[in-house]
């Protein structure tokens, strides 16, 4: 890990007009500081990731399109010259610091349903505000093979169980969950498909195999411990007849595989389509939350050896190492269902709750967050989306971006 920071500060040195987006309280605006990141690769320029210095500060070559870029963005951002570089440079070699190339633009897809949906997803709004490139998929990309032409992927707000986000008990006679039932199951059958349980259980397969051959993906709420259960649930029917017109396998329990899984196990369902909530795996539960105020709730970012594990460093990086809570139909993950390999990276103190965690498979990588909305601390169905021009600088927000820029840190050989 030295020789190649010897061999940035080198290669820094000989180009040493740099321009440096700080990412401490100095910046205005945190959220689009990501998306000149990635615009500067788009271009084909790299950028050096400067881990745990100011917030996790990015430092570009300069090039006056990309100062311009800066300007129209609203962002802070600082000229280094080459006596200032040495100081950085310095300060990193000796402190828990270090330096992670970004060379490549990673392509970007979101699993998404077509058409709007009664609720909004933290990832597309921070992508859009961003301004990072992303494309949606469905089902019909996943069946067509097309996922391997993507670097990360994120799950939307999916139910890969096939009980439509277990919405039957209060939404069952709207209008917009009629009509979810009536496609989903038309695209089941489409593909051959008795119901829609087995066929999200089939898209469940074909992504695990995706990040088994490099691919990384990211999840936040329900879809998190939605797709581990359809993974592990995988020879058995868990779900009400109201979802797919058979009972639930009265042997569901002993059929439950947990090593087909990515994070999870030796937890109970819920297999009532009366209760919102999937698992034991999320607490506090849905069903029977918890109250406690919105000032009262936050979790705790972990801090990593930036030079000996640079992948958790890069995804806690913010300028805050506590983080507001917010909850989810999957607020959190009960650390006492986590397999032993999960890496925890975010966690409400004395408490069975962890917020943020991240684990290899295979050749990729998954990581899950825990809660719907950084910034709407109970979001319901039906409320409006949040307008992140007002949370510029939100730091449950930067953990998502994190996320996004980490497959650019490393060029991986892909099965085509």
């Amino acid at each position: 890990m030295k020789k190649n920071i010897f061999i940035l500060i080198f290669t820094s040195l000989i180009f040493s007009q740099k321009i440096l987006i700080p990412m401490d309280f100095s910046q205005s605006d945190h959220l689009k500081s990501y998306g000149v990141a990635f615009w500067s690769l788009k271009q084909g320029i790299n950028v050096e990731w400067l881990l745990n210095y100011r917030g996790g500060s990015f430092l570009i070559d300069s090039y006056s399109m990309i100062e311009n870029e800066c300007k129209l963005r609203g962002i802070v951002y600082e000229k280094i010259n080459a006596s200032t570089l040495g100081s950085i440079l310095a300060e990193i070699e000796s402190n828990n610091m270090d330096i992670v190339l970004l060379e490549k633009k990673p392509k970007i897809a979101v699993y998404a349903p077509p058409g709007n949906q009664p609720w909004d997803d933290a990832v597309t709004m921070v992508l859009t505000y961003a301004e990072v490139d992303y494309d949606i998929i469905f089902d019909d990309e996943v069946m067509n093979g097309e996922l391997s032409n993507y670097d990360w992927l994120h799950l939307h707000h999916e139910d890969f169980t096939g009980q439509y986000g277990k919405f039957h008990k209060n939404y069952r006679n709207a209008g917009w969950y009629k009509q979810q039932k009536a496609d989903f199951e038309s695209k089941a059958f489409q593909y051959g498909f008795k119901s829609v349980s087995e066929f999200k259980k089939n898209i469940a397969r074909v992504i695990r195999d995706y990040v088994v051959e490099g691919g990384f993906l990211f999840a936040m709420c329900s879809a998190a411990d939605s797709f581990d259960i359809a993974l592990a649930a995988d020879k058995t029917d868990i779900v009400a007849s109201v979802y797919d017109g058979t009972p639930v396998d009265p042997n569901y329990k002993s059929k439950i595989n947990f090593s087909k899984s990515f994070a999870f196990e030796n937890y109970s369902l819920y297999t009532d389509p009366m209760i919102y909530e999937y698992s034991t795996i999320d607490v506090p539960p849905s069903h029977k939350p918890v109250t406690k105020s919105a000032e009262a709730d936050y979790f705790t970012l972990f801090e990593f050896s930036a030079k000996w594990d640079p992948v958790p460093t890069m995804l806690t990086q913010d300028h805050v190492g506590v983080v507001n809570g917010f909850m989810g139909q999957t607020t959190g993950f009960n650390r006492n269902m986590l397999k032993k390999h999960v890496v925890v990276l975010g966690e409400v103190e004395n408490d069975d709750m962890v917020k943020y965690i991240h684990g290899n498979v295979g050749r990729g990588t998954f990581t899950f967050y825990g809660g719907h909305d950084p910034e709407d601390y109970r979001h319901f169905v039906g409320d409006p989306p949040t307008n992140l021009s007002l949370h510029k600088n939100s730091p449950g927000y930067r953990l998502i971006l994190n996320n996004v820029l980490f497959p650019a840190a490393k060029k991986k050989d892909k099965k085509t």
